[in-house]
């Protein structure tokens, strides 16, 4: 394979050996040609003698080492200080917390990337670097060791005695290209959902009664105020809803009674293309109304 630290082919069956910038030594036991040096490692740069560098040799498996390369393909990095960090990176973190920050830089980069102080724009690699440092799900111990000569933050707060925090990301706007960067993310390891419940209320139109069951035909015109951040749903989402046919009789009275009253359904939402959007299956069915006769019922008969 082609080490990046040295620029010429090497053969390693079991480890690959990178340069680090941890240790002190002199440039006369790890820097020369034919030095006396850890077998198989490659120093990060060549130094006079009896120079005081800062060199070290971290080995990693070669999955480590073949996605690390991968990493920076994908960032456009080719120098061997960042190709040591994103090394870092990957044997520290692991494949998936890596690929997933990899994933969050490529969205923020379709989103337009991210600024330095002066106004310049971030590389892909620096943009990468930046979710790492300030990220608050890599420990401050992971940071120290990816970033070993400078000054970390946890949570995105500046430690004590340290540098400037670098400045925030811009706000992230959700385009098509952000959904399509997400979604191979998420399919990587699915989760599992315990329960689900929706909550319907609203007037329904026209009904069918389809054997023991009453279909109804909902829409939702309006969107409510989300917290900042989360991306916009669509308007004009469409619902079937599934009620079986003796609780809904009630209901329909209640409704048909007041043109005012409104619907309170609860039940299990699945996406059904057979109905051409969201479908319900209620589980209970009732109305503002008669929830709040059935409470004043209750109060009263409490002694």
């Amino acid at each position: 394979m082609i080490d990046p630290w040295r620029g010429n082919a090497v053969e390693r069956n079991s480890m690959t050996t990178v340069a680090d910038d941890d240790i002190t030594t002199t440039g006369t036991e790890a820097t020369r040609e034919g030095s006396a040096v850890p077998a198989g490692a490659a120093p990060a740069r060549e130094a006079a003698p009896d120079v005081q560098r800062r060199v070290s040799y971290v080995s990693v498996p070669p999955d480590v080492w073949a996605l690390a390369r991968a990493f920076a393909a994908v960032l456009d990095e080719t120098m061997p200080p960042p190709l040591r960090i994103i090394t870092r990176v990957v044997d520290r973190l692991g494949p998936a917390r890596a690929r997933a920050l990899l994933g969050q830089a490529l969205i923020v980069e379709a989103q337009g990337g991210l600024t330095l102080p002066d106004g310049t724009r971030r590389t892909p690699g620096g943009v990468f670097f930046f979710l790492v440092r300030t990220s608050d799900e890599v420990s401050r111990a992971d940071k120290e060791y990816i970033f070993p000569r400078r000054a970390v933050t946890t949570g995105g707060a500046a430690a004590a005695g340290s540098t400037p925090a670098p400045a925030p990301p811009v706000p992230l706007t959700w385009t098509d290209e952000t959904y399509r960067a997400l979604a191979p993310q998420l399919q990587q390891d699915l989760g599992r959902i315990a329960t689900v419940k929706i909550t319907v209320i609203g007037r329904p139109g026209t009904t069918v009664e389809q054997g023991a069951a009453v279909a109804l035909a909902l829409v939702s015109q309006t969107v409510p105020d989300l917290p900042k951040g989360l991306p916009e749903p669509p308007a004009g989402t469409r619902y079937t809803v599934f009620v079986a046919r003796k609780p809904w009789a009630k209901v329909a009275e209640a409704l048909g009674a007041d043109p005012e009253d409104t619907a309170i359904i609860e039940g299990y939402a699945a996406l059904d293309p057979r109905v051409e959007g969201i479908a319900v299956y209620a589980t209970s069915a009732t109305t503002k109304r008669l929830q709040a006769a059935k409470r004043a019922a209750m109060a009263t008969a409490t002694p």
